[in-house]
């Protein structure tokens, strides 16, 4: 029987780390971690005189800074590679479900970035073609309309 992806196994071992990520960077996005991290740094100005401004005091905000960004980012990035994955999927889903659709663009995040570039100059192409018909239609409009105002002053005349 076939193994599943690595990615996968990892997931599912590390589930307790995903479920304390995503409680962690849902509560540290709030207003309230936002108001603490404010008080912290208030409380730090105002003991700063205690302290005579000295070096230590300096040193413990900026100790405390580094450590919980240090931690943060790993907090982030575990919550933007879930994110992008349920969105991948859904727009999986959705390429699957209409039937005009290119279902070659299923999972197109996982080609490589050369594969990616044709893809997008490809798309590229596409628009400029776009663009140029719908500049064509435009000036086949407005040549329509002069014909039709010339019609209109004849008939009138």
């Amino acid at each position: 029987m076939a193994q599943p992806p690595l990615e996968v196994q990892s997931r599912t071992t590390n589930e307790a780390f995903g479920k304390f990520a995503a409680s962690a960077s849902g509560w540290l996005g709030s207003k309230w971690a936002f108001a603490g991290a404010g008080i912290v740094i208030v409380i730090w100005a105002v003991v700063g005189p205690v302290f005579h401004f000295s070096d230590t005091w300096q040193l413990v905000i900026n100790t405390g800074t580094t450590i919980v960004t240090f931690l943060m980012v790993f907090l982030i990035q575990n919550t933007q590679n879930r994110d992008a994955r349920a969105i991948n999927l859904k727009l999986n889903e959705l390429i699957r479900a209409i039937d005009k659709a290119r279902d070659q663009m299923i999972d197109i995040e996982n080609l490589s970035d050369l594969e990616l570039d044709e893809l997008q100059t490809k798309y590229e192409n596409i628009k400029a073609a776009y663009i140029k018909r719908q500049s064509a239609d435009r000036q086949t409009d407005r040549q329509l309309d002069h014909r039709a105002d010339a019609s209109e002053i004849a008939a009138s005349e």
